[in-house]
This record gives structure tokens, C-alpha cells and sequence, in this order.
């Protein structure tokens, strides 16, 4: 059955705040998820957990935002089968490829998938 456009970007918020809570071990803070086109872009604030926040401002900032970086994208790519698994679940589309990055200044995570395809969306029975 075909979902609103709404309805995809709903579940993929529900998909990721789960993998994060499970997988990083906390969830975030706020979560906003786009379709737009073949391209799903995620934008996640409030992920950074204590020990990380400790762990950029105990080193150089360029260590500490280097090294948290590199896990972070570590722990992506070990989920990366999952989580694309989940966002052709939801959109009903293969993924082809994955982007991410996190800012240790802000707490900010932007999880970006490309899609084979646009998804088709039912429309909205709202208004009518």
C-alpha cells in the first residue's frame, strides 16, 4: 500500500531514532527527515552522549572531533547493511549509496541516503 510522502518520512524518523537508541545507545534530541526527489536526507540533533562530549573537549580539538568522527562513520558502515535494509523497507526503493557526517561543535548529525529511484507517494487525503 502506497504512503504519504508524510507518512514514509514519519517511519524513517521512528527507524533511525530506534537504531540510534539501540546501536549508539542514545536516542536524539530532535530528528527531521526530508524526501526529496531519489535523495533522503536525516538531520539528527542532540546524539553526542556524555563520554563523547568529555572525550572532544579532553584532547586538541582537531584529535578529538577527528577521532570521534572516525567512529562515528566506523559504527555507520558496521550498520550500514541495516539501515539501508530499513530505508528501502520504508520507501519501497533500493538504497545505492550513504553519506554522513557529525559535528562536534553542534551535536548535529546529518545522515544522507541516495535513493535508485524517487518513491511514489499516495496523496494526502488531508484538506479534502
Amino acid at each position: 500500500m502506497l504512503k504519504t510522502q508524510g507518512e514514509i518520512e514519519s517511519a524513517i524518523c521512528d527507524g533511525i531514532s530506534r537504531f540510534q537508541l539501540e546501536f549508539m545507545g542514545r536516542g536524539p534530541r530532535a530528528i527531521r527527515t526530508h524526501v526529496m526527489d531519489d535523495v533522503v536526507f536525516i538531520r539528527l540533533q542532540g546524539v553526542l552522549t556524555a563520554a563523547e562530549q568529555h572525550l572532544v573537549k579532553a584532547l586538541p580539538p582537531d584529535k578529538g572531533r577527528d577521532l570521534l568522527k572516525q567512529v562515528r562513520s566506523q559504527l555507520v558502515e558496521i550498520a550500514r547493511t541495516a539501515l539501508d535494509t530499513m530505508i528501502s523497507d520504508i520507501t519501497g526503493i533500493p538504497v545505492v549509496s550513504l553519506h554522513h557526517d557529525i559535528s562536534t561543535v553542534s551535536g548535529e548529525e546529518i545522515i544522507v541516503f541516495t535513493l535508485s529511484a524517487a518513491p511514489i507517494f499516495r496523496t494526502s487525503s488531508r484538506g479534502k
